[in-house]
């Protein structure tokens, strides 16, 4: 079983968990990878989301080997067995345990941003994690939520070795797992995107399930209600494709960014969603589509087939137009990027405004010059070769344009701050140029 990235795995482990939503209970994420997982089986079974810090207490000499695990609320578990064969004196206990509980109050509060952890008292706990390569962390996960109070615990992973997933069928009161495959030698390659998980995205998914749905919103005036609210799913018919998209429209929008995702990426990439969600509060709407049918995903000279991706863009763009009269504008990462300016220079493409996150304008190369929109060029500081190539496209773009390179990042920007900065740019620059009285 191949899943997209982390959101596919959730919401189709959400489906295998469908038979807890009666016992009402909380969903724990392992940091990092494990909370956009959580985060999907939270939405399905309407159910409170939180992280668990937990941290493995290794023997010094040998620290994969771990003797105990701490959590939150000064929980410890403590294997008396390895600590008496490892002849472990108080002192090593207590220096790996104050090391491991610094960090681990680092990681609750940066992760929860000040909000309480939830109770598990009496509750049903899943704990869920992104995938399981040896499974000792998961299982101290596990001996951690019983401990702080839980009646009855789940462990839910969307794919596992055989020999971890037999394991750690005693470490919960049940295990869920949606595949073993035999041919198992990293979790990452049962993804299609497993790009790293940064700290924003955690801090973002906590916070935005613990606000919940929020109230709803007050009508907007006369003045400003140029589109009703709009939160859906939508087919684009592309050339005769079939495209899946999702299409967000805040009350009051007034202009609307398209996606176009990179190579290896889907509509469902966290690192476009947290960039849609910022322009989502700032009054932007936002489609992510997929360009390519998941057949044609599976052959990767398609991702680089920057003419079909740019034909499939534009096709996207008029059955948006049928929709709404708003101005449009391009965000692209990677490939997409390409494929949006490659888009952005057909001849009545009327596109407002475009950024690039990480892009490859060189691929685009023979028509940049046709280009009219204002363009962002957004890179990191450490990717090297694709400063050049943003650079270098500066030099050759008509259009009014920028480079704006952020520092100590890498291409995926996974750097702490790095995504949000990439957010906070293409906000502003889409407000500048879209939404003329801003």
């Amino acid at each position: 079983m191949l899943f997209t990235d982390r959101a596919d795995a959730g919401r189709r482990l959400a489906e295998a968990l469908q038979h807890l939503e009666g016992e009402e209970p909380v969903v724990l994420g392992l940091p990092r990878g494990g909370v956009p997982v959580a985060f999907q089986v939270a939405l399905a079974l309407k159910a409170p989301l939180d992280v668990i810090v937990v941290r493995k207490l290794g023997v010094p000499y040998q620290r994969e080997l771990g003797f105990g695990a701490i959590g939150e609320g000064g929980v410890r578990v403590i294997s008396d067995d390895i600590v008496r064969r490892g002849r472990l004196g108080q002192a090593d206990l207590a220096s790996v345990e104050h090391a491991e509980a610094a960090e681990l109050a680092r990681q609750a509060e940066r992760f929860r941003a000040g909000r309480p952890r939830l109770s598990l008292e009496g509750r049903t706990a899943i704990v869920v994690d992104d995938g399981i390569a040896t499974g000792a962390t998961a299982a101290a996960a596990c001996q951690v939520v019983r401990a702080q109070g839980a009646a009855r615990v789940v462990l839910a992973v969307p794919v596992a070795p055989p020999d971890a997933a037999e394991r750690l069928r005693t470490s919960a009161d049940e295990f869920v797992c949606l595949s073993t495959p035999f041919a198992f030698s990293a979790v990452g390659e049962w993804y299609r995107d497993f790009s790293q998980t940064p700290d924003d995205e955690v801090v973002a998914l906590l916070a935005q399930a613990a606000a919940g749905p929020g109230p709803e919103r007050s009508a907007p005036d006369a003045e400003t209600a140029m589109v009703k609210e709009v939160e859906e799913e939508v087919a684009i018919d592309a050339a005769g494709v079939r495209l899946t998209g999702d299409l967000q429209l805040p009350a009051g929008a007034r202009a609307v960014v398209m996606f176009a995702h990179g190579s290896g990426s889907s509509r469902h990439s966290p690192r476009n969603r947290l960039v849609a969600a910022a322009l989502n509060e700032a009054g932007l709407g936002t489609l992510l589509f997929d360009l390519l049918t998941p057949a044609e995903e599976a052959h990767r000279s398609n991702v680089f087939d920057i003419g079909t991706l740019a034909d499939r863009l534009t096709a996207a763009t008029g059955w948006l137009r049928d929709r709404t009269a708003l101005p449009i504008g391009y965000f692209g990462a990677s490939t997409g990027a390409a494929a949006a300016l490659w888009a952005a220079a057909t001849p009545g493409a009327d596109v407002g405004a475009v950024v690039s996150r990480g892009g490859r304008p060189d691929l685009a190369e023979p028509l940049l010059v046709a280009v009219r929109a204002p363009t962002l060029l957004i890179v990191g500081g450490n990717d090297n070769v694709v400063i050049d190539l943003n650079q270098q496209a500066e030099a050759v773009l008509r259009c009014e344009t920028r480079v704006e390179i952020i520092p100590g990042a890498t291409h995926l920007f996974e750097e702490h701050g790095a995504l949000q900065q990439v957010a906070d740019l293409a906000r502003d620059w889409f407000l500048s140029h879209l939404v003329k009285d801003t």
